[in-house]
């Protein structure tokens, strides 16, 4: 006997229908996003403040080095790209421009501090020291040309490849 085979008999069983897709629910906002966001800025501008208090503390130890009797501008030269990093970084850390205000402060008061007469009546930028004096001269124009770019642009363009 022989059995006569439909054309439906070589296909596979037909496959369960798909269940309808559902939306995704859209996530709520989070208060603690909020939080974060002042606790990472927060962060941010102390990490630049140590930053810059270092780097001042350090120039400040820099500015007698001498290469065969000969004072050199190591400080003023670290004085002046470490100012522009650290500038640099407050701002691409907590993207707020008022971020390099508080660094800036630092700095100048930590160096402006020691170019004055200690207790004992010793100096620690000597008037006589032209790296000292270029030290506190450079650090302060790479403050300023931070604070510069930092103002002159727009919200919408400001970034961090734009800042320098």
């Amino acid at each position: 006997m022989t059995s006569v085979s439909s054309p439906t008999d070589h296909l596979p069983p037909p496959e369960p229908p798909e269940p309808a897709e559902t939306p995704a629910p859209e996530p709520r906002p989070s208060r603690d996003r909020g939080a974060v966001a002042v606790l990472l800025t927060t962060a941010g501008v102390l990490l630049a403040v140590l930053m810059a208090a270092l780097s001042a503390v350090l120039e400040l130890q820099l500015v007698s080095v001498r290469v065969g009797g000969q004072l050199i501008g190591v400080s003023a030269l670290l004085a002046l790209v470490g100012n522009l990093f650290i500038g640099w970084f407050a701002y691409r850390a907590t993207k707020h421009k008022w971020a390099v205000f508080p660094p800036a402060l630092i700095w100048l008061a930590i160096t402006l501090i020691a170019a004055g007469r200690t207790t004992e009546g010793d100096y620690l930028i000597a008037s006589n020291n032209w790296v000292g004096w270029a030290m506190i001269g450079l650090g302060s124009l790479s403050w300023t040309i931070v604070g510069i770019r930092l103002v002159s642009s727009s919200p919408a363009k400001t970034s961090a490849r734009t800042l320098y």
